[in-house]
């Protein structure tokens, strides 16, 4: 069985798709390889393809800070990857043929990881993994299931919930941001205990 490092070194040669010729880094994932709560949003931005690693902008010290004050856990706890490894140009959303390309590698690293509940952030991540043309004002505020797992309960969970980017744009307070506080609860519930 091929590692997550493994993976990760295949991916970082990678010309699936036409954002390879673009990429600064492969953004692949980081964290705790064998953690139980699993991040997953929509691609790179400048400063994570500047940086190789996912969320290190501004939506990054968001996530951060929720992580903190909902969970008790640093990223260091959970792991963090996006649905595409490189950035899209201009953070234009992804294609369809990008996320297909990509898709491989996220199935993959959820494999390894191997997480009791991910929690999708913002439209693609919750639609490829839950595949759904529902956008994520329907399908946020409930878990559903994502397949079967070794897990002791037999299922991995999904979490759908606000991309931080899309809480920054709505000024960082109000409805959305509590939200996606609420949604942290909810997954926190799933993993049966306290992740701390």
């Amino acid at each position: 069985m091929v590692s997550l490092a493994e993976l990760e070194r295949e991916a970082s040669v990678c010309t699936r798709c036409p954002l390879a010729a673009g990429r600064t880094n492969v953004v692949f994932g980081v964290g705790d390889a064998n953690a139980d709560l699993m991040f997953v949003g929509e691609g790179p931005g400048r400063d994570e393809d500047l940086k190789g690693e996912p969320f290190v902008g501004r939506s990054g010290h968001l996530l951060d800070r929720v992580l903190r004050e909902e969970l008790g856990v640093g990223r260091d706890r959970v792991y963090i990857s996006n649905t595409v490894k490189c950035r899209p140009p201009g953070n234009r959303d992804p294609h369809p043929v990008e996320v297909a390309s990509c898709r491989p590698y996220l199935e993959r690293q959820i494999e390894l990881v191997d997480p009791r509940v991910i929690v999708t952030l913002g439209n693609f991540a919750t639609r490829l993994l839950l595949d759904s043309t529902g956008g994520i004002k329907q399908l946020r505020g409930r878990a559903y299931r994502y397949k079967p797992g070794p897990n002791a309960d037999g299922d991995v969970m999904v979490v759908p919930t606000f991309h931080p980017s899309y809480v920054l744009r709505s000024g960082g307070v109000g409805e959305v941001m509590a939200g996606l506080r609420a949604d942290l609860v909810r997954a926190k519930q799933y993993l049966g205990a306290p992740t701390q």
